[in-house]
């Protein structure tokens, strides 16, 4: 029988105008302090981007995104916050911000499977 394991995931969100609080969800972050588990998918549809918002630098997005997951993977070339332990990585990134990177408040769960789970909860949530 396989451990459950506890972990808590938060929806990436790209808001474009953040005076606005308009967002779409590009993406997901999981972490498991047990399992010293962390991971993050991202995908912009930038058809539904396009209609939404036109104006946003679509390679700067991207480029933020890549930063947001390589400090979630503790990528050495990430400066301080990449070096801290994982969850301190989970909570910095999860924390609430006024830039064009947000995240919904972290929400728990248990799973037997953590990869399977992070793969699900994008499917289901981003896209």
């Amino acid at each position: 029988m396989n451990a459950k394991h506890l972990y808590e995931y938060a929806v990436i969100r790209l808001v474009p105008v953040v005076e606005r609080e308009e967002f779409l969800n590009v993406g997901i972050i999981l972490f498991c302090k047990k399992a010293d588990y962390i991971k993050v998918l991202y995908a912009i549809d930038e058809e539904r981007l396009e209609i939404f918002c036109s104006e946003l630098d679509l390679e700067q997005a991207y480029k933020n995104l890549e930063a947001f997951e390589k400090i979630a993977l503790g990528a050495e070339n990430c400066g301080p916050v990449a070096r801290l332990d994982v969850p301190s990585r989970f909570r910095w990134l999860t924390a609430v911000r006024s830039s064009a990177i947000q995240t919904s408040r972290p929400h728990p769960g248990l799973t037997e499977d953590l990869e399977g789970t992070v793969a699900r909860l994008f499917e289901e949530l981003v896209l």
